[in-house]
This record gives C-alpha cells, structure tokens and sequence, in this order.
C-alpha cells in the first residue's frame, strides 16, 4: 500500500463516520505535510519516512469515534480508541507487521510527550503540534514552552520559530 492509497483509505474512513468531515481530514493533511517536510528535510530513511507518514494520516483516527462516545476529542481518548482503529485499518493492508504495529504504537502515543522512542515519534509530535498551535489559536507562552519542552529537530524548530516566532531558550 502506498502513502496516497492510505490516504485515501482515511479519507474514506473519515467520510463514513464524521460529522466533521472536512476538518478532520484538513488537519490530518496538514498534519501529514509537516510530518513529511519534517522527515525529509531531517534524512529519514524510507521506511522510517513511510511510518511517520502513514503515522501523520492516521494519528487521529478516533476522533468521530470519540466525539460520539466521549462528547469530545481529549488526547487520551484519541489514544485509548485510536490503538483498535489503526490497526483494525493497518490488518487489511500489505504494509509490513514491523511497520503496521510502529504506526499503531505511533497512534497510540501521539499525545504522550514522555518516553519519546523514536525520530518517527519525535515528528509526529512536532507536526501534530505545529497544526494544533494554529487551530487552537495558541497563545505566544503556550508556544514557547512547547518549543523549550517538545521540539528536538531542526526542522521542527525552524518552522515552529518562522510559523510562531519561537525563540530558542
């Protein structure tokens, strides 16, 4: 399976159980690019590429399901839920188990911002919160924490700071 045959695997997804259609699959599009950017501009190899973009598409998987269940879209739901999803999705695909279960441990962590394990991981939380920031009108001290706490990549960094003005403490 490739990137855009996932992404529209999702976007198939989404469509059938959201009543947010559009900004769901905006955010994780604009999710996805940054994680590519990301992991491009930072040399991943192309596995490593594959898993934080296939991570990207599917991160938020749970959230109709939460909307529903929950009455909203806190983190550890999206965590709870979203580990069953993605890899009930991921089963039916040709990737590799090795990949599979990294997007599906990916899609379980991504609002985890301890025990990071990964440069794959590392990326998802950078792009996750690089679009985050700007749909939830993120105030200059939110981002600046953000930035001290979260951001290890160079990439990360010099988007987060041309984006949001981050400076580097």
């Amino acid at each position: 399976m490739t990137i855009a045959e996932l992404m529209e695997e999702m976007i198939a997804f989404t469509a059938k159980d959201s009543g947010v259609v559009h900004h769901d699959v905006n955010h994780f599009m604009k999710v996805w690019g940054f994680a590519r950017t990301i992991g491009v501009e930072e040399g991943l190899d192309e596995k490593t590429l594959f898993t934080v973009e296939a991570a990207a598409i599917l991160h938020d998987i749970a959230c109709p399901l939460c909307r529903r269940k929950y009455g909203n879209t806190m983190g550890k739901y999206q965590e709870e839920e979203g580990e069953a999803l993605a890899g009930s999705l991921l089963a039916e695909t040709d990737i590799p188990k090795d990949i599979r279960d990294r997007v599906v441990y990916l899609v379980a962590h991504h609002h985890t911002y301890t025990g990071v394990n990964g440069i794959d991981y590392q990326i998802l939380l950078e792009a996750d919160y690089l679009v985050n920031a700007d749909e939830s009108q993120a105030n200059r001290e939110n981002i600046q924490s953000t930035g001290d706490k979260i951001f290890r990549t160079k990439t990360g960094l010099r988007i987060l700071k041309e984006l949001y003005g981050y400076k580097a403490g």
